[in-house]
């Protein structure tokens, strides 16, 4: 067995016992780590596998989270139904910015600033949206109990820390499979070099469609998630630029294009993100913007002496990688 896949079960293995040892606190951190995991897989399938560039992918995020919450606060949908439901509507928004952007020639930087007035239109929209609170916020009903409603996904942190587990790894199952597979190889044939890909037969507008709907589906899921975790929705918060640029740090600096490299980059963003709030917490300090500040250090640092993120560094030194000139669709 290779040493990546034992590597991967030894931490999967952590992470399903990790609850034992963890504090409330600490299990709300993983919950976050966990989350950036997934929407990190979520967005790298896009950009690292496709070479879409996405810097408004908070989009789906609150697409999905609205969707779902309106239907079970309104009409008692269970949210498992309403997941269906969520995921339908960002694979249709994403399918029309798709086919506007590919169709006509709308592609690199201005396809970027596309998703951004996507998500910007969005979040003026439902700021103005009464039937979901509008600015004034969205909010379900928390009824305190000391059982699971796996059902309604009501219970405590507990519940959302394998919720989040699962779709971590199914995030990851998915993308080993897409880079392992067709897909993935024609994904990276039009990130590489897309007229190349067109003149060798691939079928571009297709398969760049699909990634940004897998993309979209995924994330919506986690919306979904992020708005029964929460409880709580507000336009400014959910379809701000900073939660797109939140969910792109992590593949980042982990690295993009790699199964393991959104997992590092989340934990370590994270990580940093937590430090330096208790600190400042502690010190009785406040400096307004000190995370946003803390990611562009990281992020620079990254650049500056990990251009492929942190991941590939430290599978290099640990012979993670295969050695088959295959790159980015390994570990």
């Amino acid at each position: 067995m290779e040493r990546s896949r034992v590597a991967l079960l030894v931490l999967l293995a952590l992470l399903l016992v990790a609850p034992l040892a963890l504090d409330r606190y600490m299990l709300s951190v993983m919950i976050l780590i966990l989350y950036f995991a997934f929407v990190g897989q979520a967005w790298n399938i896009m950009m690292g596998f496709c070479g879409q560039l996405s810097l408004g992918h908070a989009l789906f995020v609150g697409l999905g989270a609205y969707t779902a919450a309106a239907l079970y606060q309104h009409f008692g949908v269970i949210p498992w139904v309403g997941m269906v439901a969520a995921v339908a509507v960002c694979v249709a928004v994403a399918s029309f910015m798709g086919w506007l952007a590919f169709r006509f020639g709308i592609g690199g930087t201005y396809f970027a600033l596309l998703t951004i007035a996507f998500a910007e239109f969005a979040r003026i929209g439902f700021d103005h949206f009464d039937w979901v609170g509008g600015s004034g916020g969205f909010f379900l009903k928390v009824i305190q109990q000391d059982r699971v409603d796996l059902v309604n996904l009501r219970g405590n942190p507990l519940l959302f820390y394998y919720l989040s587990l699962g779709l971590a790894a199914l995030a990851f199952l998915l993308s080993a499979w897409l880079l392992r597979g067709r897909l993935g190889f024609y994904f990276r044939a039009i990130r590489d070099n897309e007229e190349a890909a067109s003149a060798a037969g691939v079928d571009v507008f297709r398969y760049k469609m699909y990634a940004v709907q897998i993309s979209a589906a995924m994330t919506a899921l986690a919306g979904v998630f992020f708005a029964f975790y929460y409880n709580n929705l507000f336009p400014e918060q959910i379809f701000h630029i900073s939660r797109s640029i939140e969910i792109i740090l992590a593949p980042i600096i982990g690295g993009i294009g790699t199964l393991f490299g959104p997992i590092l980059g989340a934990a370590v963003l994270t990580a940093l993100s937590e430090s330096i709030t208790t600190l400042l917490t502690l010190s009785g300090y406040e400096i307004p913007g000190a995370k946003q500040i803390l990611y562009g250090v990281a992020l620079g640092l990254a650049i500056m002496f990990m251009p492929n993120g942190i991941w590939p560094a430290i599978a290099n030194r640990l012979g993670f990688r295969r050695q088959d000139g295959g790159g980015d669709d390994d570990a």
